[in-house]
């Protein structure tokens, strides 16, 4: 088994700069490793993150010299058991989560232990060096130990939550998939003026949120799009100089960290009203409720991820009555949508939002869903011309 580990570690990882830079460290690394992982750091110096770093490498390090097969607890992303409820915050990780072990002595999981202490290697070199890699770059440094994007990106969350550190402090960068738009100037942390005002085609969200400065903004309101589709249509439409001054943004689907950290950036910067426009279904509820409550698997970072203050404007089940949409224009619930909204009315968080619960329950009821674009079943501008502004003039959201 030792020297499988060590195979692993001389193939893989060069520890040498983490270990060199141990023996310099002058705290007991037993006392170390039971105080800094206690609670969630929003900020931290780089030095603090090194030294939890090396605190991991410590232990490894312990168990080897006494014949013993080193093992890795990352916090278990996956498990509603480990989250609780806030209304002020939304999910977040409990103090007391079960974990799940990773060890080096074992055939299936031995591949992720070498995967962990390579990503490991590579943060405490970005760290040390004040540097920075995209998940992609870290990727393509061992496609073959990797085996897939999907991987990184799962551990380097891994990462961020075992050493309970906010990805971002790691020096690892996400591309962003989202969009954004509308009455918004900012400056990117190399002095880059961006003006997302100027283009009819939309700006790709930052990679880097924190390092965001000089935020100008005149809006009235913040509205998130569940798709693209419609984000593109209120953008060829200019809905935001027609109505009101406002900014829009999308995550194109499922939100990336980038796009939840941007709507979060902005209520923290303007304290203007928050909006979701998603699909009258199961899909886009849930979508809704990342953005304001957040996720199970990013519960550890909810401090700095989540919205509670964001409003559901559309598409309301109950819209769908209102405006007598076409029959044609709804879509059975399938198995899938009834078992997801079966799971989203389970959710702690619906106790807080009854009018959600009700809505929730009209579709459980009506058996249909409807996407944002079965509006033009009514009238093809009825979305930008009708819907919106009346929502948004007579306070149609919940």
């Amino acid at each position: 088994f030792t020297f499988l580990l060590i195979g692993y570690i001389s193939n893989y990882i060069d520890p040498i700069d983490i270990l060199g830079s141990i023996r310099q460290f002058n705290i007991g690394w037993k006392r170390f490793s039971c105080d800094i992982i206690t609670s969630f750091s929003i900020s931290m110096s780089s030095q603090e993150i090194l030294n939890r770093i090396e605190s991991i490498i410590l232990e490894i390090v312990t168990s080897l010299s006494k014949a013993e097969a080193p093992v890795l607890a990352l916090p278990n992303r996956s498990s509603w058991a480990n989250v609780s409820f806030d209304s002020a915050i939304g999910l977040q990780m409990s103090s007391r989560q079960s974990v799940t072990t990773i060890r080096s002595d074992c055939p299936s999981s031995v591949t992720k232990f070498a995967q962990i202490l390579k990503i490991l290697s590579v943060i405490y070199r970005l760290v040390q060096s004040n540097s920075y890699a995209t998940k992609r770059d870290i990727y393509y440094n061992n496609t073959k130990l990797f085996g897939s994007q999907k991987a990184v990106d799962s551990i380097v969350d891994d990462i961020s939550c075992m050493l309970k550190v906010p990805r971002r402090s790691l020096h690892v960068l996400a591309t962003s998939k989202g969009l954004i738009s509308g009455d918004l100037c900012y400056m990117e942390e190399d002095g880059t003026r961006i003006d997302c005002n100027s283009s009819s085609t939309a700006v790709s969200v930052s990679s880097n949120i924190s390092g965001i400065k000089n935020i100008v903004s005149s809006a009235k309101f913040v509205m998130i799009i569940e798709k693209d589709a419609t984000f593109q249509r209120l953008l060829d439409d200019d809905f935001c100089t027609k109505l009101s001054p406002c900014i829009i943004i999308t995550g194109k689907g499922v939100p990336d960290v980038n796009s939840r950290l941007m709507v979060k950036r902005l209520w923290d910067e303007l304290h203007i009203p928050i909006f979701a426009l998603v699909d009258a279904d199961p899909h886009g509820i849930e979508i809704m409720c990342i953005y304001k409550y957040g996720s199970v698997a990013m519960s550890f970072e909810a401090h700095s991820l989540t919205v509670p203050s964001v409003m559901w404007l559309g598409l309301l089940p109950s819209d769908l009555q209102r405006l007598r949409v076409p029959k044609d224009a709804l879509i059975p619930l399938t198995k899938r949508d009834e078992s997801k909204l079966c799971s989203l009315l389970e959710r702690p968080y619906l106790t807080s939002q009854p009018e959600w619960e009700k809505e929730m329950k009209l579709m459980q009821q009506n058996k249909v869903k409807a996407e944002i674009q079965s509006l033009t079943a009514i009238a093809p501008d009825f979305l930008t011309q009708i819907y919106l502004p009346n929502k948004l003039r007579y306070g149609g959201w919940i």
